[in-house]
């Protein structure tokens, strides 16, 4: 799967992060990947997290209480040609494997000048495959 009209280093960022986000190496991107003043849902508690510290901080949250695993399905532009748009598939490891919803859920981001997320938003995706 090539990303529709998506600029090879965007492309190339948004892969690497998850294909680490999964993994016990998500810190692995986090200087690589994201602006230090990077804007992020916050989508347990409903608010907007500011920084990598902060970002760093709720994943360890989200990995303590479970194991959620993004499965990327698509890329494109967003309609205004600057941000990307991943779809992803979520799921959950537990002790009898992965388990994946059937719906998908959009990932935008947004970059900076020197290539790294500025900020991520999520959108809903598709009811069911």
């Amino acid at each position: 799967m090539v990303g529709e009209g998506v600029p090879a280093t965007r492309e190339a960022v948004l892969r690497r992060m998850y294909e680490a986000f999964s993994t016990d190496e998500r810190d692995a991107f986090v200087l690589p990947c994201l602006a230090p003043d990077v804007d992020w849902p916050n989508v347990l508690d409903g608010v907007r997290l500011h920084g990598r510290e902060e970002v760093r901080a709720y994943w360890a949250r989200q990995f303590a209480a479970g194991h959620p695993l993004v499965r990327l399905e698509g890329l494109r532009l967003d309609g205004d040609g600057e941000g990307v748009v991943v779809t992803v598939r979520p799921g959950l490891r537990d002790a009898s494997g992965d388990r994946w919803a059937e719906g998908t859920v959009e990932h935008v981001y947004r970059f900076g000048g020197d290539g790294l997320v500025t900020r991520m938003d999520v959108r809903a995706g598709s009811q069911g495959a």
